[in-house]
């Protein structure tokens, strides 16, 4: 009876890995009802083999390995709207669990991890047993044949299967069952050559800059400050989803009025995010690069080439360079490559509050401190700063507070405090999508209205949104971002021609492009054409 049990774990394990979604959309019961032709090849195969040695251990670490890359194919989807690149994406597990621990603190994640290393080790024993239950099952030498034949069979359909659907070939009819499980891993594999085949390409692309010895540049800019605002996982969605279109449009209907009255002109338009969900830092180094940097193997590529940055062109122009970066905790090396003069990471800006979970501090408290950080310097500034506020858990979400009585940030202690916890919060959805529409909102309301009180200085202000938040939160898979230009109203004229739409509200229809293509566009639209050959400019 014994023999019997293994064999059918054995066989419900095989199954259950087989037919695990790697999809949030397909997490459901109905992945129960598929039959994969996997499962028969492999057991058929055991029996076939008999005790050979490894058989047993190497199909089952290869089942818990396919088991692991479907898991984080449904974590990476229900984050970035993608697939999981086990080229690229491996970096992805230290920064989860850099913000689960400051989520939900350093006991629960160490257990949470443990918890999951057994339940990976748990599974690999329990297949090994169930597969070595099978192979010894010792059937008679015709019978043996029999199951290699069988082996063969399963085998044909699932690469007649696989070939039909991955288009390799076409059949009148799909094969009954599934093979699944086996496009997901061949698809990975091509995934992976294309992958390196594209960074061989990208690396070509990044060393030829049409910019690199473009001059005069930002001569246009008279000499005024620029600030360029991220506001965290602020999209489309602010403006097309009724869950939050409401409520962010109100708050930029009321920004709009309150810099109109300070005498700036505005206008406004759509970008493309190169992510979704997650990963800035892909955002910040297409609009700045130049390069469409869509996954870490291409921003570590553009990082190492030497490309220059819209800050190095601005430094060139005479501007100090400067990024506030409140969410960078950790060293940052990579920020060498950018072309900053100051780089201000959370230790670095006075902030002595409490937290509000992974956020280090306050967005207000971020925008008021900014030009404080950088020393006495004559030149104008030229500043990006990153706003965290609206980045997930967005739990607690401060509330707006008078500018002058912010002080060194303990007056933020008490909103802190409050709750939900991000772990309750995230069980359920709706609660989810309700603290996004408040915290996006908070980082609206204190971007703009700091934008409105710096209209004395008329700085050029630029503010993207530096991706979508996840698929189940934005409510589809797109990656248009707003971007808003604001400044004196004889600069804003400059960029007449890029289509954009007058206010903070970018028409519905108006022109996308990708934040690749924004360097060299502010680049021309602020800088004198160069003289061209003949005499003409």
């Amino acid at each position: 009876m014994t023999h019997v049990v293994r064999l059918l774990v054995g066989a419900v394990l095989v199954f259950a890995v087989l037919v695990l979604p790697n999809h949030p959309v397909h997490m459901s019961p109905a992945a129960l009802l598929f039959f994969p032709w996997e499962m028969p090849a492999i057991l058929l195969l055991m029996v076939a083999l008999g005790p050979v040695r490894g058989a047993a251990t190497g199909l089952a670490l290869f089942l818990v390995l396919t088991a692991a890359l479907k898991l984080a194919d449904y974590a990476t989807f229900l984050a970035y709207d993608r697939g999981f690149d086990p080229v690229l994406d491996l970096f992805l597990i230290k920064a989860g669990l850099s913000l689960l621990r400051d989520s939900v603190g350093m006991v629960q994640t160490g257990l949470l991890v443990v918890a999951g290393l057994l339940s990976m080790t748990a599974l690999f024993m329990a297949l090994r047993l169930g597969l070595k239950a099978w192979a010894r099952l010792m059937p008679p030498p015709a019978l043996r044949i029999g199951a290699l034949a069988g082996f063969v069979a399963c085998t044909g359909v699932i690469v007649a299967d696989t070939g039909h659907h991955l288009t390799r070939w076409s059949l009148d009819t799909d094969p009954p069952g599934t093979a699944w499980t086996t496009r997901l891993t061949v698809t990975r594999a091509m995934e992976v050559r294309a992958v390196t085949a594209d960074l061989m390409r990208f690396r070509r692309q990044a060393r030829q800059d049409a910019m690199q010895d473009e001059r005069p540049l930002l001569d246009r800019l008279d000499g005024r400050d620029v600030y360029l605002i991220w506001i965290e996982s602020y999209g489309r969605a602010s403006f097309d989803n009724p869950l939050y279109a409401p409520t962010h449009l109100a708050t930029l209907a009321a920004a709009q009025d309150s810099i109109a009255e300070a005498g700036l002109a505005m206008q406004s338009g759509w970008l493309t995010s190169p992510t979704a969900g997650g990963q800035s830092w892909l955002a910040h180094g297409a609009l700045a690069s130049g390069l469409w940097t869509s996954n870490q193997g291409r921003y570590g590529a553009m990082i190492a080439s030497g490309r220059k940055w819209l800050f190095h062109f601005a430094r060139d122009a005479g501007y100090r360079t400067a990024a506030v970066m409140p969410a960078i905790t950790l060293a940052w090396p990579e920020s060498a490559a950018m072309g900053f003069d100051h780089v201000f990471e959370a230790r670095d800006i006075p902030y002595r509050g409490a937290p509000f979970n992974w956020v280090t501090m306050p967005d207000q408290f971020t925008l008021s401190v900014a030009q404080d950080l950088l020393p006495p310097d004559p030149r104008p500034d030229f500043i990006q700063i990153a706003l965290i506020s609206s980045h997930a858990p967005w739990t607690p979400v401060p509330d707006v507070l008078e500018w002058d009585g912010l002080g060194d940030g303990r007056i933020f202690d008490a909103m802190a405090a409050k709750g939900p916890s991000p772990q309750d919060l995230w069980q359920d959805r709706d609660d989810i999508r309700d603290a996004y529409r408040r915290a996006v909102e908070y980082s609206l309301r204190v971007t703009f209205d700091h934008v409105a009180r710096l209209a004395d200085k008329a700085p050029l202000v630029i503010i993207a949104g530096d991706h979508q938040a996840a698929g189940f939160v934005a409510g589809s898979d797109n990656r248009d971002v707003a971007v808003h230009m604001i400044g004196p109203p004889d600069l804003i004229e400059r960029i007449d021609g890029w289509g954009w739409t007058d206010g903070l509200v970018p028409a519905a229809d108006g022109p996308v492009r990708r934040m690749d293509m924004f360097r060299d566009q502010f680049l021309r639209a602020f800088s004198t054409p160069a003289p061209q050959p003949g005499g003409r400019s």
